[in-house]
């Protein structure tokens, strides 16, 4: 069955705080923002060169490692993406986005409890992250626990209305429950929203 569930995020690092800071910095930034572009393109092996680059020329800057580690999760390197994670997190213990990427890979490797504990805190530090609670609701649907994945997904949707993951996350719960209706109606928003999103279930 496919998954369903997603982390999102890269972040931005360009901070209004940063524009009077020291040209290395500033380079930094820029070589960031470079690897943010590669990203969003796809080209992934250049996202990382990026943001390596910005790492080395300024090992404090949390969210180029918080960049690179979702970026090695897109590509499936998990252990390399929970690594730089941590490290952002050791740099700055309120970012929620480094948070809900590691639980991410956790949830992708199974560690579904990680997973949750590290969505928990995301949601902590940012209760208007609304990735953070559809992330948690996978791993709680993973686990067989449908109706809190449903309240996760419900929060989600609340939060970004947007977003079509939640909605079939929740379907695939409200299914699994054997409501019927109420998971066709998800998975028809879902599909509403993203047409492309439930293409490989059709396979």
């Amino acid at each position: 069955m496919y998954k369903l569930g997603i982390a999102v995020t890269l972040v931005l690092a360009v901070a209004a705080s940063l524009w009077f800071a020291a040209p290395v910095v500033d380079t930094a930034v820029s070589a960031n923002n470079q690897g943010l572009d590669y990203n969003n393109e796809g080209e992934y092996d250049k996202a990382i060169v990026a943001f390596t680059k910005a790492i080395e020329l300024d090992p404090e800057l949390a969210l180029a490692y918080n960049n690179r580690g979702w970026t090695y999760i897109e590509l499936g390197q998990y252990e390399q993406g929970i690594a730089d994670c941590t490290k952002a997190i050791e740099l700055d213990p309120e970012l929620a986005l480094a948070y809900n990427n590691r639980g991410w890979a956790y949830i992708e490797l199974g560690q579904y409890e990680q997973g949750i504990a590290d969505c928990a805190k995301a949601i902590e530090f940012d209760p208007e992250l609304a990735l953070a609670y559809n992330n948690r609701g996978w791993a709680y649907i993973e686990l067989g626990q449908y109706e809190q994945g449903i309240t996760d997904c419900t929060k989600a949707i609340e939060l970004d209305p947007e977003l079509a993951l939640a909605y079939s996350n929740r379907g695939w719960a409200y299914i699994e429950l054997g409501q019927y209706e109420q998971g066709i109606a998800d998975y028809t928003k879902a599909m509403e929203l993203d047409p492309n999103l439930l293409a490989p279930m059709k396979e």
